[in-house]
């Protein structure tokens, strides 16, 4: 694939980031919507409140767990561990954050469901500016973007109880770093063979996006599973596919070095 000389595709990049912000911030403060926290299940099943949407996030702490594990076991540069054990570590503390905001969902709560989520984006952005564009770049950004992101939750918080909600950060911080990752994998060539599994990752993110706006949708059809319990299922079934790519990269590691 032939791709534009470097400083068009950093460029390219950067005028992204710029209108990311430009469009977000363009428009007039965002509030959180009440109706937000009004779940389609609210069953009580085992004595557990919305006890579907609370135990749905579940397989975030296998997958988060799974994906540490398989990382610290690769031999690369030490270095781009830690954009991955951030992804990873984010994704298992979502479950807790999640679970405990859907025992009793409002605005309090639903900080701590999205706080290990913005270390999650911020993870995976960094890892792909290490893997992709310049390991020195992702060092230099990546407590910068995970401050961001936690930032972006306590502001839109913050924000909120003083009767002004704004969610413009934390939607920038989310589609921003999305958007970004998109433009990363097209612009740049990969240096490992994880491409397939990237992009599969982020069709799962989309397609769980989409149960999420379908939540009472699904819902109604039988009442048996909500479209924000399957989001759960799908989201996490998208971080299974980047576990599987860090073990491939272990395995093809553990091979190099006994060549």
């Amino acid at each position: 694939m032939n791709r534009p000389p470097a400083i068009v595709r950093h460029s390219i990049l950067l005028v992204a980031a710029l209108a990311a912000i430009v469009a977000v911030f363009a428009r007039p403060a965002i509030p959180q919507d009440p109706a937000y926290h009004q779940f389609a299940d609210q069953r009580s099943l085992l004595g557990i409140p919305n006890c579907l949407n609370v135990l749905s996030n579940l397989p975030f702490a296998i997958a988060g767990l799974l994906g540490i594990s398989a990382t610290m076991r690769g031999r690369g540069n030490p270095w781009t561990r830690w954009p991955y054990l951030a992804l990873f570590a984010g994704v298992a503390l979502t479950t807790f954050g999640s679970g405990y905001y859907h025992l009793q969902p409002d605005n309090a709560r639903l900080v701590w469901d999205r706080l290990p989520m913005t270390v999650g984006f911020m993870g995976l952005l960094t890892a792909l500016l290490a893997e992709r564009i310049s390991v020195a770049v992702s060092r230099w950004f990546f407590v910068p973007l995970l401050l961001l992101g936690a930032g972006s939750v306590l502001y839109w918080y913050w924000s909120e109880l003083r009767h002004a909600g704004d969610l413009r950060l934390y939607i920038l911080v989310q589609f921003g770093s999305l958007l970004l990752i998109v433009l990363i994998l097209l612009l740049y060539p990969a240096r490992n063979a994880g491409t397939g599994y990237i992009v599969a990752a982020l069709v799962a993110y989309a397609a769980a996006k989409g149960f999420e706006q379908a939540d009472s949708a699904i819902f109604s059809l039988g009442h048996f599973v909500s479209g924000h319990t399957i989001k759960h299922l799908t989201a996490a079934a998208g971080v299974a596919l980047l576990v599987a790519m860090q073990r491939d990269f272990a395995s093809l590691d553990k091979i190099d070095n006994n060549s």
